[in-house]
């Protein structure tokens, strides 16, 4: 029978390793799915990644359930993304730019059977300006628009996550999606030609 999250958290705090090995089990996949679409990068997604398993180990013991575990360890999760984007802006600006294997997986997605090399590379070039738009976002807004859009979260899921108010999740969205809209006008003026 399968141990409820609380009861894996107390076998965690009495330093029972393969309890917390199973925390981390439980929502490994999604803490990682945050932290690449958050940073773009693999390498950048798999450093968030063990600093947010590290945080939550360390902080464990001070735990007290008055949320959810998954919304203490999503709200960690988004704070390393923006703090990290913050530390490393730089590093993170230059992945953007080169083409790495994930970005090519992700577009192999949108592109079906039968298209033409010249529509392929036409998907390629939008992707990558709605990428870069998206790079461009306020690490807020960034990180809003990818647990609403790329992750499916609801607007008060959001805010527990980032500990703040709906309407304030509400705002970074609209201000997202409105930045987004000015910077991809020119992709949907091609698009028309």
């Amino acid at each position: 029978m399968a141990l409820d999250d609380k009861e894996l958290i107390l076998r965690s705090i009495d330093d029972d390793h393969s309890a917390f090995e199973e925390l981390v089990h439980r929502y490994d996949r999604i803490v990682l799915s945050i932290a690449l679409r958050y940073s773009r990068d693999e390498d950048d997604a798999k450093d968030i990644y063990q600093e947010v398993f590290i945080r939550v180990f360390k902080g464990l013991k001070k735990f007290q359930f008055r949320s959810e575990f998954s919304t203490w360890l999503y709200r960690i999760a988004t704070n390393v993304c923006i703090t990290y984007k913050t530390r490393s802006k730089e590093h993170l600006q230059l992945s953007t730019i080169d083409n790495d294997e994930n970005d090519e997986s992700m577009e192999q997605q949108i592109v079906y059977d039968g298209i033409s090399p010249e529509d392929e590379t036409v998907n390629k070039n939008i992707g990558d300006i709605v990428n870069a738009a998206v790079e461009s976002l306020s690490p807020k807004q960034k990180m809003t628009f990818v647990l609403k859009h790329y992750e499916g979260y609801k607007i008060r899921e959001i805010a527990e996550m980032l500990e703040c108010k709906e309407g304030t999740v509400k705002k970074y969205l609209f201000d997202a999606v409105n930045n987004l809209k000015k910077k991809l006008k020119p992709v949907s003026a091609l698009q028309n030609f």
